[in-house]
């Protein structure tokens, strides 16, 4: 199973995170608004994504740990509009959904999100992807602790949870 490692943190100034990306020349994919629809699985998360720019149906595992976390995800493209969406709702039911614009950067394999997630606010996700399963866990992790330290992002911005989980724990509130 392909893996990165990553992290999510509290984002008071996107502006700023947005001025530094252009200064190191990432690769800027555009904003993609994106709707996540969580489903019930026994273990892991599973997700269809719904964008302009990113479709794909993903399942993942990773620890709720701040800081830089292992992932273990496997993709699968879909087509918007597709019957995929009703077949999961109709087989497993929904668990959450989530809304969400995102900025999508790339430097080299390293990605970056800046997103406005509805209900819950300003974002920013490092994932240091290794797609052909050669990069070793400890060269992610340093990548990614590189780009928090670059972007500035204190230990105290970190969040341990999905996007789905903070949803759903306000819900609950």
């Amino acid at each position: 199973m392909p893996q990165n490692v990553e992290i999510k943190a509290r984002c008071a100034n996107p502006e700023k995170i947005h001025n530094i990306l252009k200064s190191k020349n990432a690769r800027f994919v555009g904003v993609d608004h994106q709707v996540d629809t969580y489903f019930n699985v026994p273990d892991g998360r599973m997700k269809l994504r719904e964008g302009n720019i990113e479709n794909q149906l993903i399942f993942y595992k990773r620890s709720n740990q701040s800081g830089p976390k292992k992932s273990e995800v496997i993709l699968y493209p879909s087509q918007p509009d597709s019957t995929l969406k009703s077949l999961l709702l109709a087989s497993v039911g929904a668990k959450v959904v989530v809304d969400k614009k995102r900025a999508i950067y790339f430097i080299d394999n390293v990605k970056f999100h800046v997103d406005e997630v509805e209900g819950l606010g300003s974002f920013m996700e490092i994932e240091a992807i290794d797609r052909t399963d050669l990069v070793a866990l400890e060269k992610l992790e340093e990548q990614c602790r590189f780009y928090m330290e670059l972007l500035e992002i204190a230990d105290t911005d970190l969040v341990e949870v999905s996007y789905s989980d903070l949803l759903l724990t306000k819900k609950m509130a």
